[in-house]
């Protein structure tokens, strides 16, 4: 078992490993042979392609774009997705569950449908192509997953260390800060990590609502693809880049979320 699993895992890096050997190859030695040719000859590594990405300020200045977009994005999403969640698990107010179920249906939306009102919204209230446009549209999108998620899993918190905590004087911001957060740490690890990723890859949205000058990397890697069809020595160690901030970060907070899916597994 623990063999095939080491087979499963190589095979899912495969692409991974290949995308970073061939950005350390020259242009020529890509056109000419695959990435594998590497392990016979590793005088083929060279550093020139990170040497040019750097100096590219278009591609190097996407990646800032892109970590302006997310951050904010999956912040927004993880802050306001963890009070809705509060509110909607353990606070009464009139129409509680019909927001809820408002929110439930939200899930069934595709974003395709809302790209023209957005943008003509946008365009109206001058946020199309801009960057706040776009974090705005990630968290709108990101916050009924967000809020589903995170009351399913607040609301099997025991009602009884709430009420205990009540009892020693904590109020409900102070009940949500120091006893639901902290229980909740494994659901919002996991509600982070899938907001990021899914920010961080986007295209669409980008495509569609981000400032033409200033693109997210996604963009900016295919409208060099679309001007400069050889322009390889970018492109790979441009995608690279690209790819390994989220596998970064996946790796980072693996244990936080193997804990958060299990234990939504269990409950």
């Amino acid at each position: 078992m623990r063999i095939f699993l080491v087979l499963v895992a190589l095979f899912w890096l495969m692409p991974s490993v290949g995308l970073l050997l061939s950005s350390l190859r020259s242009p020529q030695r890509i056109a000419e042979s695959g990435w594998w040719q590497v392990f016979g000859k590793p005088a083929q590594i060279t550093w020139d392609n990170y040497s040019q990405l750097l100096a590219n300020d278009k591609v190097m200045g996407s990646l800032l774009t892109t970590a302006a977009i997310t951050v904010p994005a999956t912040v927004l999403v993880v802050v306001i997705g963890s009070l809705a969640g509060y509110a909607f698990a353990w606070l009464d107010f009139p129409g509680r569950d019909g927001w809820f179920l408002v929110v439930v249906g939200l899930l069934v939306v595709p974003v395709q449908v809302a790209l023209i009102p957005v943008a003509k919204l946008f365009g109206a209230v001058g946020l199309f192509e801009t960057t706040a446009g776009v974090i705005l549209f990630h968290t709108a999108f990101g916050l009924p997953f967000a809020v589903f998620l995170l009351r399913n899993f607040f609301a099997e918190i025991p009602r009884e260390l709430l009420e205990a905590a009540r009892l020693d004087g904590a109020g409900e911001l102070r009940l949500f800060t120091r006893v639901v957060l902290p229980l909740g740490g494994p659901a919002i690890a996991s509600l982070g990590i899938f907001q990021f990723l899914w920010v961080w890859n986007d295209m669409l949205i980008a495509l569609i609502f981000a400032d033409s000058g200033h693109p997210p990397i996604t963009v900016a890697l295919q409208q060099e693809v679309r001007q400069f069809g050889n322009n390889i020595d970018v492109l790979a160690p441009g995608a690279f880049l690209s790819m390994v901030v989220p596998l970064i970060v996946f790796f980072a907070f693996q244990r936080q979320f193997v804990s958060g899916v299990m234990a939504g597994a269990v409950k």
